[in-house]
């Protein structure tokens, strides 16, 4: 589903991500897992087609982001670490707006509107202003509107950062079943715990270099993932 070969990505002199090349395949949730300034949202920016790179190839669904950018951006979503969105709109019209974007048919939008919203608990605010919204509240509706045209590949930057953990545990769920349907799903987070219980994959970046990758099992070892990251990073 996602393949990343030799990606490399510079800002001046300093090099954010050095020669990375991971494979995530459909029915995975892989985790992406280092301190900040590693090179994880340089990484997840890249892929998502908001960051250029200097060289190295990101094919996704078997198209290349550079070649093909649009048929890519089609069939992917992203979820930010911050959720800057536009006050000025409601949340309706945002999750409206955003499946204008990708051509979702008024019964399909409405169908899964309705099922997330209810899922996350914000049907009753979807017609005040985004400006009103809490960053809790944001969040999810960014979670909504990046599921809202069913993507095969979901990138997220640490996206249980501001919710209440009934919100942790449906969208929990939903990745994994995303997943079971045969998407796939590549997130940075840094509660090592939440990586260890949840993905099948993943993958330690230091100062923009991959310094393990695996399953979980064969990443951490004998220890928990959060020992095994820590000695990693020594």
């Amino acid at each position: 589903m996602l393949k990343i070969n030799n990606l490399t990505k510079k800002f001046g002199d300093k090099v954010a991500v050095n020669n990375l090349s991971l494979h995530i395949a459909p029915g995975e949730i892989y985790g992406f897992i280092g301190h900040n300034g590693a090179g994880k949202t340089t990484t997840l920016k890249s892929i998502a087609g908001i960051l250029d790179y200097d060289s190295g190839e990101i094919l996704i669904d078997g198209k290349s982001t550079k070649s093909e950018p649009l048929a890519c951006k089609a069939v992917t979503a992203y979820i930010p670490d911050n959720p800057d969105i536009y006050d000025f709109m409601t949340g309706i019209q945002y999750l409206n707006f955003i499946a204008d974007v990708f051509k979702v048919s008024e019964s399909e939008r409405a169908s899964r509107i309705s099922e997330y919203a209810k899922m996350f608990e914000i049907e009753g605010s979807l017609n005040d202003s985004i400006g009103t919204y809490s960053h809790g509240m944001k969040q999810k509706l960014v979670i909504i509107s990046a599921l809202i045209h069913s993507p095969k590949l979901i990138m997220m930057d640490e996206p249980f950062v501001g919710l209440d953990p009934k919100a942790t545990h449906q969208l929990k769920q939903i990745m994994r079943n995303i997943c079971d349907n045969g998407g796939a799903i590549f997130f940075s987070t840094h509660v090592l715990e939440v990586a260890e219980k949840l993905c099948d994959k993943v993958a330690v970046i230091k100062g923009g270099n991959l310094v393990a990758s695996g399953t979980v099992d064969e990443v951490k070892g004998n220890s928990s993932l959060e020992d095994a990251f820590l000695e990693m990073e020594e």
